[in-house]
């Protein structure tokens, strides 16, 4: 494991064989946010690193229901049962292993890892632009139908799951980058992917913290070459 720190926000970076995963811890007055949980394997290890603060777990929010982000919260949760456990209200679905869709949804099938039955149950559910202590829910459907984002406030890093991907080369969610090709493959709709995209450009932040690769620091013109490219990667596949 390594860990970098920018503000308040730590990036913890595993590198298991051929699928790099990052989470995140950030320092509130009063304990710990963890953004994202991984794999159970590195459960011991973000134990270690929430300790080395010297503060509780307090939260654990989720960007999305996929399995690589979600698991080592059980282990977490036996450590710290006050800390609370937070979901995104449509991808509460999705934890409960449900794949349907709303009937507002695009009709593309659910992809990624989802669990088969519920590994946990979430303390608390939240919306569109909630304040959550220091960070701020943005809602970012396409990797799956309730991803969310979350903006730290003081540093403006934009915490993204798997909304946009840097290993293998930034990357819109469901835009195919070969070198690393797992979360195109594991992406629900790419076009609603595209829409989210632009909304978090429209956020301005100061860093692109994402789930698979390494954060990006004034990320504007990428975003922007990014959603570009994955847009026209869209139109070529309609038009085939």
């Amino acid at each position: 494991m390594r860990a970098t720190t920018w503000g308040n926000v730590t990036q913890l970076i595993f590198m298991p064989r051929l699928f790099p995963m990052n989470c995140y811890l950030v320092e509130e007055e009063n304990g710990i946010t963890l953004i994202d949980a991984c794999m159970p394997f590195v459960a011991k290890k973000i134990h270690a690193a929430i300790k080395e603060t010297g503060k509780p777990l307090t939260r654990i929010l989720l960007t999305h229901a996929h399995e690589d982000h979600i698991g080592a919260v059980p282990y977490l949760k036996s450590i710290y049962p006050d800390a609370q456990v937070g979901i995104s209200r449509r991808d509460a679905a999705l934890l409960r292993g449900d794949r349907g869709l709303q009937p507002y949804e695009a009709q593309s099938p659910i992809k990624g890892g989802v669990p088969k039955q519920p590994p946990f149950e979430p303390d608390f559910l939240f919306d569109d632009e909630e304040r959550i202590g220091s960070l701020t829910a943005i809602a970012t459907p396409g990797h799956t139908p309730g991803h969310f984002c979350f903006l730290e406030i003081g540093s403006k890093t934009l915490i993204a799951g798997d909304a946009f991907q840097t290993k293998g080369g930034l990357a819109v969610s469901g835009h195919l980058q070969w070198k690393f090709p797992f979360p195109a493959m594991a992406t629900w709709h790419a076009r609603t992917a595209i829409e989210s995209a632009r909304k978090i450009l429209d956020l301005r932040p100061n860093a692109l913290a994402v789930g698979h690769g390494p954060a990006v620091l004034q990320p504007a013109a990428a975003i922007e070459q990014a959603i570009a490219a994955a847009q026209t990667a869209l139109e070529r596949r309609n038009a085939g």
